[in-house]
């Protein structure tokens, strides 16, 4: 009888089948909850090791003190949008009527940008925002825990620069085509929305040096640039109205903070969306590892 399958010679009895019971219940799927507690856990702990909201106001700091000076004078070249880099602003910070009017006012017109710019000063402007690409490298490599690329690999910063130009050439040229028509805002969302995505993916490639792979990069380019959807519709709600009443409270000043209030928001958004991705990517890497250890 010790080989009736009820015995304690069958495969479900004795004390090695209990240990194969214990180990497939201890190996078995996390709850949908658990998993993201995990993962919610490992952000927050990698946004600490990053010291996120630090990054993000050195991000917003140094994109005032040098980005925004050629972002001024290419804005003012632009022939295909009149308003300058004030217009950007009001654009990226979703404002109309005063509020608009009051962040038009703390930028020079077009017209007075280009002419008090000299060669001179637009090449310190770009040194300038050179560095400022530096920064945004550093905080990916942060990000994706990579060793900090050599010194001669400013090229890249460079290119990123001139990409970064560029994507906003492009986004303010978008308003243009058929003004009148309802294809317009359609013609506007999907080279914000596409264009984003597409400029994040390759800003993340081209500045860690192909240190990480394509497929890797692209959750955190998405998520980016919806964090900054998120942001746009924030700054309509809070941004618009704090900034009229900001201006009565304190003039110019109090539409300036909100501003750089808003390029700390920016600056958020772009580390923060690059460490999503990297945590659905490490989320990934690690069930695919599991199933092939099951399998």
């Amino acid at each position: 009888m010790s080989g009736a399958p009820g015995g304690p010679t069958g495969p479900g009895a004795g004390p090695q089948g209990s240990r194969r019971t214990g180990a497939s219940a201890l190996t078995g799927p996390l709850p949908e909850h658990g998993r993201v507690r995990i993962a919610v856990h490992r952000i927050w702990r990698h946004g600490r090791e990053l010291e996120l909201m630090h990054r993000a106001m050195g991000f917003a700091a140094l994109g005032f003190v040098t980005l925004v000076p050629l972002l001024i004078v290419v804005a003012a070249a632009s022939p295909v949008h009149g308003a300058g880099f004030a217009g950007w602003v009001v654009d990226g910070l979703g404002l109309s009527g005063r509020s608009a009017q009051e962040v038009q006012d703390l930028f020079a017109s077009p017209t007075q940008a280009l002419s008090a710019t000299t060669a001179l000063s637009l090449a310190v402007a770009s040194v300038f925002g050179i560095s400022f690409m530096a920064a945004v490298q550093t905080g990916y490599e942060r990000v994706w825990r990579l060793v900090p690329a050599a010194w001669h690999t400013v090229w890249r910063q460079t290119i990123g620069l001139a990409g970064l130009v560029g994507f906003l050439l492009v986004a303010s040229w978008a308003g243009v085509p058929w003004q009148a028509s309802p294809a317009q805002p359609a013609i506007r969302l999907l080279t914000a929305l596409g264009g984003g995505v597409l400029f994040f993916w390759w800003t993340q490639w081209l500045l860690l040096g192909g240190r990480v792979p394509w497929r890797a990069l692209f959750p955190g380019s998405l998520a980016t640039v919806l964090a900054l959807v998120g942001l746009r519709l924030f700054s309509q709600l809070v941004f618009r109205p704090l900034i009229i009443s900001n201006a009565l409270s304190y003039g110019v000043i109090g539409t300036v903070l909100v501003v750089q209030s808003w390029l700390v928001g920016v600056g958020f958004t772009v580390f923060a969306g690059a460490l999503a991705g990297h945590a659905f990517w490490e989320h990934r890497l690690h069930h695919a590892g599991r199933d092939d250890a099951e399998s």
